[in-house]
């Protein structure tokens, strides 16, 4: 039986507390710590609420984008700017902006340091972002959607 809508709001809220404590170097892990606080998830559960949270996998493990991270502070000063972002195979993003604004976004993508980012290529309305993996992939659409939205 699916998780009630109170249950999968609690679940959430629990994960933010736990990451905010130190990064979950498995999902696994983020499920036996929930169950230690009486709180029933499946890895599949699990992984699709760090989805809904917007976490990113580091090298540390899953961890909260911080608002007060410089590469989050260099997308979203150009959030106005994107169009959309669209997964190209398993290492490639294109990026839609505005007329004339992709060599700017692509710049501040560039300059934001983000792990699993290879480079940019920059058009006039169009940037393909090159990334180290599959993962990085969508850690990265993750980040961008999180910074945007700020």
């Amino acid at each position: 039986m699916p998780p009630t809508s109170e249950e999968q709001v609690q679940r959430r809220a629990a994960i933010r507390d736990l990451l905010l404590q130190r990064p979950a170097e498995t999902q696994a892990s983020l499920v036996r710590a929930l169950g230690r606080i009486g709180l029933a998830a499946t890895q599949s559960s699990v992984s699709r609420d760090l989805r809904e949270i917007g976490a990113i996998k580091t090298p540390h493990g899953y961890e909260l984008p911080t608002s007060g991270d410089a590469g989050d502070e260099q997308v979203a000063a150009i959030a106005d700017l994107l169009r959309g972002v669209t997964p190209a195979g398993a290492n490639l993003l294109v990026v839609r902006t505005a007329i004339g604004a992709a060599q700017r976004v692509a710049l501040a993508m560039d300059r934001s340091g983000w792990p699993g980012m290879v480079g940019t290529i920059a058009g006039d309305d169009t940037i393909f972002v090159a990334t180290e993996s599959a993962h990085a992939q969508k850690n990265l659409i993750t980040r961008i959607e999180h910074a945007t939205r700020s």
